[in-house]
Order: C-alpha cells, then sequence, then structure tokens
C-alpha cells in the first residue's frame, strides 16, 4: 500500500520515481535562504518557483534548525507557519504540503488547517517518554505521514553505523507502537545533523544501509556545510554541484525523495539518475 493524506490529497508514488521536497523557510535566520520566505507574498513566489520546476512536495518549516539556532515556542513557530500554510493551502489545493516541526502541538494546527504530511527532524522523540511519543500518537489518530530523522545533539564517538540504525529503529518503534501504520513511515539519516564531516560522507557513501530498513528514505544534503567544506565553498548558494552528486548517490542506494532548496538543476540530475536505476536487466 502506498502512503496517504489524513486530508485525501493525492501523494505522489515514490515506488514510480523519486519524488522532488521543496524547501520553504518561514524564518528570519536559516542559514542559507533565512528571512526570504517569512512575508506571504514571498513564501507564495517561493511555492509558485518551486512547483514550476516540478517539486511534488512543499516543506515549510518556521525554526531554523541551523547549529547555534535558538529554541523558539510552539506559539511562535505556529504564528509563523499557519498564516503561510492557509494560503498555499487555498492557493494549491492539490499540492501535498509538509510541515517541519518537532512539536506534536504546531503539528496538530497545522493538520487542522490542511497540512497532508508531518516531517520530524527529532524522528518522534521530542517530549516522549519511554515508549509513547506525542508526535507519533497525533500522526496514528490523524493518519498523517511521518517522516522519521535522524538526529542527535552530540557526535556520535563510537559505532557510528550501529548507533545510527539503532537511533532510527527506536523512532520506528515509537511509530509502530503508537499506532501509525508502515506505509506511512519514512526515514531521514539525518544529514548534517550531529555528524562530523566525515560521518556525513560515509552515510551518503553507504545509504543502502539506511533503505535496507525497508522505509522509504529522504535525503536533505542542499547547501549544508559539509559540501562547502568538500568544495571549499563558503558560500550555500554555490554548493550546487554537492547537491547533484549527493542526489543521485542517494538515488543510486534507493532514496525515494530528494529535500532541497532548488530544482532548476537537480531535477535533471534526478531524471537521468532514475532512467540508470529503472533502466531494464538485458
Amino acid at each position: 500500500m502506498s502512503w496517504k493524506s489524513p486530508h485525501g490529497t493525492p501523494l505522489p508514488d515514490w515506488r514510480q520515481r523519486t519524488l522532488m521536497m521543496g524547501i520553504i523557510n518561514v524564518t528570519p535566520d536559516s542559514f542559507s535562504d533565512g528571512g526570504q520566505a517569512l512575508e506571504i507574498d514571498n513564501a507564495l513566489n517561493k511555492a509558485s518557483e518551486l512547483l514550476e520546476q516540478g517539486v511534488d512536495i512543499l516543506d515549510l518549516g518556521a525554526e531554523s534548525t541551523r547549529p547555534g539556532s535558538e529554541f523558539i515556542s510552539a506559539e511562535i513557530e505556529s504564528a509563523r507557519l499557519l498564516p503561510v500554510l492557509r494560503t498555499l493551502r487555498k492557493k494549491f489545493p492539490h499540492v501535498p504540503l509538509s510541515i517541519d516541526t518537532y512539536k506534536a502541538s504546531v503539528a496538530k494546527s497545522c493538520l487542522e488547517e490542511g497540512a497532508d504530511i508531518i516531517n520530524d527532524v527529532e524522528g518522534a522523540r521530542y517530549e516522549s517518554r519511554e515508549t509513547d511519543s506525542p508526535m507519533a500518537r497525533l500522526c496514528a489518530q490523524t493518519g498523517a505521514p511521518l517522516i522519521l530523522m535522524h538526529r542527535r545533539r552530540e557526535v556520535i564517538t563510537q559505532d557510528f553505523w550501529g548507533s545510527l540504525i539503532h537511533d532510527l529503529k527506536f523512532s520506528v518503534q515509537l511509530a509502530l507502537q503508537a499506532g501509525v501504520k508502515p506505509e506511512q513511515i519514512w526515514l531521514d539519516p539525518g544529514f548534517g545533523f550531529g555528524k562530523t564531516p566525515a560521518q556525513n560522507l560515509w552515510l551518503i557513501r553507504h545509504l543502502e544501509k539506511i533503505t535496507a530498513l525497508g522505509f522509504p528514505v529522504l535525503l536533505g544534503t542542499s547547501r549544508k556545510s559539509t559540501l562547502g567544506l568538500v568544495l571549499q565553498e563558503a558560500d550555500p548558494l554555490k554548493r550546487e554541484e554537492g547537491n547533484e552528486v549527493t542526489a543521485a548517490w542517494g538515488i543510486a542506494q534507493g532514496c525515494s525523495m530528494i529535500r532541497a532548496h532548488d530544482f532548476r538543476r537537480l531535477k535533471k540530475v534526478i531524471t537521468v539518475a532514475d532512467a540508470i536505476r529503472h533502466s531494464p536487466n538485458r
């Protein structure tokens, strides 16, 4: 069975091709585009631009997760998100909308306003107790798909792969025990979150270890600092080649969705990578 929106919005079939998720940061301080989509008109223009580039899903976030960013309350996060969400839902009624949040109260408000997917950077662990996760319970109750990202506050110093897989499996367990259906679960290995540059590169090199867990995988490397180090490029907007190579490598290992800020060049890379992956064996 394929994943489903709680509102009946058609969700694209990730089994046929790699999906494209476009980022809309409704924040003043995101690392590469902070402040660009704070105003509703700017967010609408960004959404239109991404849709013209062919994206399948728009991902809205209102709290920066860059290193050193400050925690914001659920009230502030919702105040930023909801006006933009309402506008996009009205303007693009058939476009799947994802909400990038780890707070269940924010997710609930957004789902009530028509959001289709929850993209949780904390892997359903925020405010969880033992096996009880507020975010997982919410997604089970509402029928919303849940993307579980791997994130640690401190770098993994021993048994990188063992720790990473253990953490992701625990997030999946939280979701399943709450009643989230398996077909509604996605995994994100968390490139750039609680990992050294070398570990980020290992992650891409051996992404098959994540896809082997049996859930569709989202990969988000767009403009990240590890790419800047490799390319010796301080400007996040000039790291397109890094975005493209990591996307192609990820698709080759079974990645099902790429999350990025811009797809003007990246779409062609994804199209060719898909053609290679799905080419018939003769």
